[in-house]
């Protein structure tokens, strides 16, 4: 883990679902590597960081967790502002949690950006003998809203590490490819400005030089080369 005061970028990552599904834990498992046995309901807002190498670049994660209840619902336009991926967490051992998560994904996608990552995470795998939820079914509505899938356990730290990487790793590639685009884009553009001056200035020549010129013209002059250039 590398130091939180060093990095070369800071994305922000939201956690939502429904309250007592584990997104505390989630986040101080991820940012802390602690699980607390006692953990209350959220009220209001709280994070923490932790900076991971992608791709041999220093990314500081920045996770936000909200509370579940709808009675702190006012905070959510803050909440989501500048996030660039997101947890939608669901208890596997509880059905209303898991059937809540469309409403979830629904506010992310009115209040977040369009493009933020987003994985389903279907938490509490350790209690897999209570599960009411079955791996196929929280597969199909990932399938069908085209976000990742991922079971995780904040109390045995199974796939947390996993869960968290794999969005900023989703994260930082697609950034990465805008910045190439935009990168392309403005170098196409100066390759064209620069030809399309040079075609000007070779269509003013044009209009002065005559027809042909022959070699042994001793009107042509030797072009000397510009010392000031660039």
């Amino acid at each position: 883990m590398a130091k939180n005061d060093d990095y070369d970028y800071l994305y922000k990552v939201v956690l939502i679902g429904d309250s007592g599904v584990g997104k505390s834990n989630l986040l101080t498992r991820f940012t802390k590597n602690e699980f607390n046995f006692k953990s209350t309901s959220t009220i209001g807002v709280e994070f923490s960081t932790r900076t991971v190498s992608i791709q041999n670049k220093k990314i500081k994660a920045q996770v936000w967790d909200t509370a579940g209840q709808e009675r702190f619902r006012s905070i959510t336009s803050a909440f989501y502002r500048g996030a660039v991926a997101a947890l939608l967490v669901y208890d596997i051992t509880k059905r209303e949690s898991f059937e809540n998560v469309d409403k979830w994904y629904k506010e992310l996608r009115t209040h977040g950006d369009k493009k933020m990552v987003v994985m389903l995470v279907g938490n509490k795998s350790d209690l897999k003998h209570l599960r009411s939820i079955s791996v196929e079914e929280a597969t199909r509505f990932a399938e069908t809203n085209n976000i990742s899938f991922i079971e995780a356990s904040a109390l045995e730290a199974t796939n947390v590490d996993t869960a968290f990487t794999n969005v900023l790793s989703d994260v930082y590639s697609i950034l990465n490819n805008i910045q190439q685009q935009n990168d392309d884009t403005a170098n196409s553009s100066k390759t064209n400005q620069t030809t399309s001056s040079a075609s000007n200035s070779s269509s003013s020549a044009n209009k002065k030089a005559p027809d042909s010129i022959k070699l042994g013209n001793n009107n042509l002059k030797e072009t000397k080369p510009n010392k000031n250039c660039c």
